[in-house]
This record gives C-alpha cells, sequence and structure tokens, in this order.
C-alpha cells in the first residue's frame, strides 16, 4: 500500500483568499474589500457547485473572475478590464496562514507521509499559486493535483477517485488524508472513504449536518501533522 499521501487543500486552507482583500482595498477601502473578497470567494464556490449541477464546466479561473464580477455587482462598484487581470494576478502571491509551513515541514521530515497539493483550480493556475507564493513552503509536494481533466468540481465524487487514481491508492482510499478547511471538501472525501482532517481555525465546531463527519477536526495544521504521523506509524 506504500506511503500515506496527504492531499492539502489549496485555497482557504493553505492560502488565505482574505488576503486579496489588500489588494481590494487599494480601490475600495478596507471595510467594504473585506465585504467584497467574502462574497467573491462565496459565489467562487457556489458556481462551481452549480456548474456540477448542471453537468457543465468551466476553468476554475474563468469560475474566479465571474465571481468577482457577481462580487463587485452586488456591491454596487466595479473595476476595469485592467484592474480586474491585476486582482486575477494577486492570485499568484496569497498569503499562507501561520500554522502551515511548520506543518509542512514536519510533514516532509517524515518518510512514511507523501504530501500533494489537491485544488479545483486549474494546473496553471495552483502552479503559480504554490510556486510563486512569497512565503509557502512548497519542497515538501510531491505533485499538484487538479480537477481539470476530470472536468468537475470538488465534492463530485469523481475528483476525489482521480486522486486516487493519481497516488496509486485506488481499492485503498483509507490510506489517504484529506486536509481542508472547507466542510464540503470534507464530506465529499469522507463519501468515498477517505480520511479527512478539518482545519477549523475559527473554532466554531463542525457543524455540517449532510454526509459524513471529519475524522478529526483540527484547530491547526501543526495537528494534522501528529494525526497523520499517529496513523502513518500505526499503518507500518
Amino acid at each position: 500500500m506504500g506511503k500515506i499521501v496527504v492531499a492539502f487543500d489549496l485555497y482557504g486552507t493553505l492560502l488565505s483568499t482574505e488576503s486579496i482583500a489588500k489588494e481590494l482595498a487599494s480601490h475600495f477601502g478596507q471595510e467594504k474589500a473585506a465585504s467584497i473578497a467574502a462574497v467573491w470567494r462565496k459565489y467562487q464556490l457556489e458556481y462551481t457547485w452549480r456548474l456540477n449541477s448542471m453537468k457543465q464546466y468551466q476553468d476554475f479561473s474563468d469560475v474566479t473572475r465571474e465571481s468577482l464580477l457577481h462580487a463587485l455587482a452586488e456591491h454596487g462598484v466595479s473595476l476595469s478590464n485592467a484592474q480586474s487581470d491585476k486582482l486575477m494576478d494577486a492570485y499568484d502571491s496569497l498569503s499562507t496562514f501561520p500554522d502551515v509551513n511548520p506543518a509542512l515541514k514536519r510533514l516532509e521530515k517524515n518518510t512514511n507521509v507523501e504530501c500533494v497539493v489537491f485544488s479545483n483550480g486549474t494546473k496553471a493556475m495552483v502552479s503559480n499559486s504554490v510556486n510563486k507564493s512569497n512565503d509557502l513552503n512548497s519542497s515538501v509536494f510531491k505533485d499538484l493535483i487538479t480537477v481539470d481533466v476530470v472536468r468537475a468540481f470538488k465534492p463530485a465524487p469523481e475528483v476525489y477517485e482521480f486522486l486516487a487514481q493519481k497516488v496509486n491508492k485506488v481499492g485503498h482510499e483509507d490510506k489517504m488524508w484529506l486536509v481542508s478547511g472547507n466542510p464540503f471538501d470534507v464530506v465529499g472525501a469522507r463519501s468515498i472513504g477517505m480520511q479527512a482532517a478539518w482545519v477549523d481555525r475559527s473554532g466554531n465546531g463542525w457543524q455540517d449536518q449532510l454526509g459524513l463527519s471529519p475524522t478529526v477536526v483540527v484547530r491547526s495544521l501543526e495537528e494534522v501533522a501528529d494525526v497523520v504521523e499517529q496513523h502513518a506509524a500505526g499503518s507500518k
């Protein structure tokens, strides 16, 4: 069965999408920028779920731009094409959460663990976000796995099945961990038999009533390292 695979969600788990509000603040001020950023993220996810339901697909970069326009319109403001392009470019330099790199460094030292990124983003978008991030320790990742080959988004089961194929864990999905700050992502992974760690940085507790609960709820990624290392040790 080989190593324990730990698949990290990217946006909202390793990289903070809230940090993009800094770029928005240069146009609209801090308070409105924070609201636009939150609504932008809401529609970014909602659009993917709508597309899944309609059996349609668009690149995540297109979904991200369209949801930005929706968020701006909802706030009664607009940006030029050039300004929108600059905001999209900001996805290449999102900041990490403070707990990310300490956890990744620990996992990198565990020879029984293999880490990958697993994201809704396109390959180009994810590669740019990971490789151009100013503070993400990306050397731990053995692969960047994205859904654009499957042409569906999380939490569709086929994207998690594709992940299992990419890391040679078909039939051994219980030896795979998803690490995500998004409840819908956790539920999707659990539905095909994966382990899942939900990162509850806000400390509100698991509230989702649809589907299986996470294997473990943690407050920081450093706790994930403990859980995965224990799981890895027990599977030898």
